[in-house]
């Protein structure tokens, strides 16, 4: 089983590209013959990793891809580290504005992908979609996801991978903002790659996606 979340709208915007790219990505992938499915998550510190332990429950997935917005970037974000600490630029939809605050007390200070990302990156290059390695999930609600899944993860023995890809503002966010965007047809499809490739690949591909800064 492959579980694909995404977020609630947030910061005023009225939708939210990931949960409707997840969305879409499940479907294809069910109609391709794998089982997924998707699960949106709300924009809220506390409560978006209650809602994915919920569905880590229910649905005893292999893989897991969470997905949130990055908007002003330009490419699928496939994320390798998860950082412990909540530092909030603006309050999440429940008015929430935690700053320098651990997610997990005493918990280590990061946790990296268990994700192929590189594998991943390469699978998604290919299809023409712009992707890059990012090396910071932000501070934010994507953030504390990203580290809440790879926590709960740690403590299962079931051998489910996982982690976390943002994706830039949707076509039509984009000219609202005066932005970059990609078409969620796109992103869709560049989560199904990625799925897909990490059912296929045990070891990663060792190639160089780092940055300088």
């Amino acid at each position: 089983m492959i579980l694909l979340t995404g977020f609630e709208p947030f910061d005023g915007e009225t939708t939210n590209p990931s949960w409707l790219a997840a969305r879409r990505a499940a479907e294809q992938l069910v109609a391709a013959g794998s089982p997924a499915v998707a699960v949106e998550i709300p924009c809220v510190f506390d409560l978006s990793r209650t809602v994915l332990q919920e569905a880590l429950e229910r649905y005893r997935p292999g893989i897991v891809l969470c997905v949130g917005q990055a908007g002003g970037r330009e490419r699928i974000s496939l994320e390798r580290v998860a950082i412990n600490v909540d530092d909030a630029r603006i309050p999440d939809n429940a008015g929430n504005r935690p700053v320098d605050r651990p997610i997990v007390e005493g918990g280590p200070a990061a946790y990296f992908s268990t994700l192929p990302i590189k594998a991943c990156r390469g699978a998604v290059a290919s299809s023409g979609v712009p992707v890059e390695v990012s090396q910071t999930a932000g501070t934010y609600v994507c953030n504390h996801l990203f580290y809440g899944l790879m926590s709960l993860l740690a403590e299962r023995e079931d051998g489910c991978r996982g982690g976390f890809v943002h994706v830039p503002y949707s076509t039509e966010q984009a000219r609202g903002n005066d932005a970059p965007g990609l078409a969620l047809e796109q992103m869709a499809d560049a989560l199904v790659l990625i799925a897909t490739t990490t059912s296929g690949t045990t070891v990663d591909h060792r190639v160089a996606a780092g940055a300088e800064h």
